[in-house]
């Protein structure tokens, strides 16, 4: 949190283990770019399962925090003409938000704000058994990690009926980017199509959620549980074929 390319080029000075360096050092740059247009494309999912259209026009996102993952969040609701309620105890990020006509309002306040998304993208813990019931939201989506404080709270933003966006698959862009320099040389293009694919991870969880009547966050964890499965699978079955083909190997 609040690291910059700087400081990675900084940690690649004493190893070669690190990604998220600049593009022109071999890296796929900002990671806070894509994490960015994944947490708007979580957005939009849950506003079309929220009001059967994912056009976020004339919506109010409230942002608490207002860094650079928020500020490139911003960017895109902007051209979608949503209108934007800030908070932050940063007086330089808040000038940003002012730059781009966002209101602004304190810490405290945020919680309390009518809006139709609450966007947490600062600390973890936010959401929790003092917070959840003063929201004035319809979806909670933002790319704070670890935003839930207990694993209760994900049910009870279900119970006030409230569309929470599990933090580690819309916030999951800038991971996504990394993934992307590791397997050969970084492509900007397929980085931004894979992250893009987080509407219909989103949407997925959602599904899920309803399907076997469970919280968006365990929905998550569901589908998080069975893809690993599938992968361990598939990881079993090619050692069987390997084996087998060595053990039947004349050399």
């Amino acid at each position: 949190m609040g690291s910059t390319q700087r400081d990675l080029e900084y940690i690649a000075l004493e190893t070669n283990h690190v990604a998220g360096l600049p593009i022109s050092m071999g890296g796929s740059g900002d990671t806070s770019v894509l994490t960015g247009l994944g947490i708007y494309m979580g957005m939009k999912a849950c506003a079309k399962s929220a009001w059967g259209s994912d056009s976020l026009s004339g919506r109010t996102v409230a942002m608490q925090g207002f860094g650079k993952v928020a500020h490139y969040t911003a960017q895109h609701l902007l051209k979608d003409d949503a209108r934007l309620v800030v908070t932050d105890i940063s007086e330089g990020a808040l000038a940003k938000a002012r730059e781009i006509g966002a209101k602004i309002v304190e810490p405290e306040e945020i919680y309390d704000e009518p809006c139709d998304i609450f966007s947490p993208c600062a600390l973890g813990g936010v959401l929790n058994s003092q917070t959840i019931p003063r929201l004035k939201c319809h979806i909670v989506a933002g790319g704070a990690n670890n935003q839930l404080l207990a694993e209760g709270d994900g049910e009870e933003l279900e119970k006030r009926g409230i569309i929470y966006a599990p933090d580690y698959i819309i916030n999951a862009g800038g991971v996504i980017n990394i993934s992307c320099e590791m397997d050969g040389k970084y492509n900007e293009d397929r980085a931004t199509e894979i992250t893009r694919r987080i509407y219909e991870t989103m949407e997925q969880v959602l599904f899920i959620s309803s399907k076997e009547e469970v919280c968006t966050a365990k929905a998550a964890d569901r589908l998080a549980e069975q893809r690993i499965s599938s992968v361990r699978s598939l990881k079993a079955v090619f050692r069987s074929n390997r084996s087998s083909l060595g053990a039947n190997n004349p050399l």
